[in-house]
């Protein structure tokens, strides 16, 4: 193995290894699988019911198991960008005092790879790691700006990438780079309370989704829990009347009136479910402008909404 071998292994051990595409492999085969099941029971091949009732309805029983293949696509990818996205939130929240350090220690005389150096020997919370994998690189031979180049591409997001591209540019350039630094620290921090502001504002249309989620679905259960089961009544009634004898005239949709109500209440319960996939995706873009974080909210209206109203 070269020299140049042994630095770009060094440089590989300390990129973080991204679990995203794992959990969609992985998760996008469950869910293919799900959905197979779920054809199958629409065609009546096999017959697995969640109740006893849904015996006799293969779309039921399909659409249940097309709703656990969205869960189980959605969920876990979903949470997982979650967690990404808050350690990314807390990284680039110390980014403004991780530059403003470095350049102070710049004004020193210090050149940028020793001012990285010296700063990751500070406390920025979950960017000190970030910093001391910058500072591994830079000991071990690798420059400063492809340090600076590989944790941008481990936290990829449009702050540091505009942030890195500014500091290696000066670097490159042979400019005052702590002067550039203390104005990209101003400007980040500016940008991340715009942001705060923003998310703030988004987060009332939130919760507006939310409440009219649960308005559309507690309406549902009404009408299934009263207005359906008094249908169910008069029609019982109107054919027994009918069949009395009693002057009482059964009507034709009377006894087809049974398999109306169900698929009535097989529309509610898809209509549920699309206003629980799109309300979450719309709830993820007006969070932070990206449809990958609505899946998040996408799983758990989608819990909520099935588990009422197939077995509340």
């Amino acid at each position: 193995m070269t020299r140049a071998d042994l630095e770009e292994a060094k440089v590989k051990m300390y990129q973080k290894l991204d679990l995203g595409r794992p959990i969609l492999m992985v998760t996008g085969a469950a869910a293919g699988i799900l959905i197979a099941i779920a054809f199958l029971n629409i065609a009546d091949v096999v017959n697995i019911p969640l109740r006893a009732e849904e015996a006799t309805q293969p779309v039921k029983r399909g659409v249940n198991f097309i709703v656990f293949a969205m869960l189980v696509f959605m969920g876990p990818y979903g949470f997982y960008m979650q967690r990404k996205q808050k350690e990314i939130a807390a990284i680039e929240g110390r980014l403004p005092d991780f530059l403003r350090d470095v350049a102070e220690a710049g004004r020193f005389g210090m050149t940028l790879a020793e001012a990285i150096v010296v700063a990751s020997s500070g406390r920025y919370g979950r960017l000190t790691e970030e910093i001391e994998k910058m500072a591994a690189q830079i000991q071990w031979g690798v420059a400063a700006s492809e340090a600076l180049k590989l944790f941008d591409e481990r936290v990829k997001t449009p702050l540091v990438s505009r942030v890195v591209s500014i500091i290696v540019k000066s670097s490159d350039a042979g400019g005052d780079v702590a002067d550039v630094l203390t104005m990209v620290s101003h400007d980040t921090k500016e940008t991340q309370l715009t942001e705060y502001e923003r998310r703030i504002a988004m987060s009332t249309y939130i919760a507006v989704i939310y409440i009219s989620f649960f308005v559309f679905l507690v309406t549902i259960a009404i009408i299934n829990a009263t207005f359906l089961p008094k249908m169910l009544e008069a029609s019982e009634s109107l054919t027994g009347a009918g069949a009395g004898g009693g002057g009482g005239v059964e009507s034709p949709l009377a006894s087809d009136l049974p398999a109306v109500v169900e698929s009535i209440k097989l529309a509610f319960f898809l209509a549920a479910i699309i206003h629980a996939v799109g309300d979450g995706l719309l709830a993820g873009v007006l969070d932070n402008g990206r449809v990958i974080s609505g899946f998040r909210h996408s799983f758990l209206m989608l819990v909520i909404g099935f588990s009422i109203l197939q077995f509340v």
